[in-house]
């Protein structure tokens, strides 16, 4: 799939469009945000948001911008943002935005779900312990106390569609360690 391709299929809302650009340019977000954060779950956790809300903006993407600067003013935004809460809020508890958000993702199974869905549970659960908890915590929600995305949204008090690139995430890695040590046991 072009990238071009991948951002129209995406503004149809396309599952597999959204997992290509996914793919395509989180290590570029993350390790722009990296370099700026200085501190891995920060930078993930704006890197999520900033997948989180170009998925929820696609329309708006002008064509005449590379999508990779797209994504990057993004995510610059967001931790702008981010810090301008810390500074005015600094002794307050920030509320999370709750306002209701298009659905990005449709629940059916991906290639990653398939390849899970295939292992050994204890094999499994082993693979699972070597994500970051906050991984480990979200496949738990999802596939083993079987949470709906509004459920783990609440339980986790962040915006659905952090839980859903989240969750999209976590199957992306989960699915890497499957096929690494699938690979080293043949």
């Amino acid at each position: 799939m072009e990238i071009k391709e991948a951002i129209k299929k995406a503004k149809q809302n396309d599952q597999k469009a959204f997992n290509y650009l996914l793919d395509t340019f989180w290590d570029d977000v993350y390790g722009f945000q990296l370099k700026r954060i200085k501190n891995e779950n920060d930078a993930e956790d704006v890197t999520i948001q900033a997948f989180s809300k170009a998925f929820d903006k696609i329309d708006t993407f002008n064509e005449a911008y590379t999508f990779k600067t797209w994504l990057i003013t993004i995510s610059k935004n967001i931790h702008i943002d981010l810090v301008r809460k810390e500074k005015k809020h600094l002794s307050q508890t920030i509320s999370n935005d709750d306002s209701s958000f298009n659905q990005i993702l449709d629940e059916s199974p991906t290639p990653e779900d398939k390849i899970i869905t295939e292992q050994n549970l204890a094999k499994l659960l082993r693979d699972i312990k070597k994500l970051k908890p906050h991984y480990q915590k979200i496949i738990n929600l999802r596939y083993f106390q079987e949470l709906s995305y509004k459920e783990i949204s609440k339980e986790l008090d962040e915006p659905i569609n952090n839980v859903k690139v989240k969750l999209l995430r976590a199957k992306k890695l989960l699915s890497e360690i499957i096929q690494k040590t699938n690979n080293h046991s043949i």
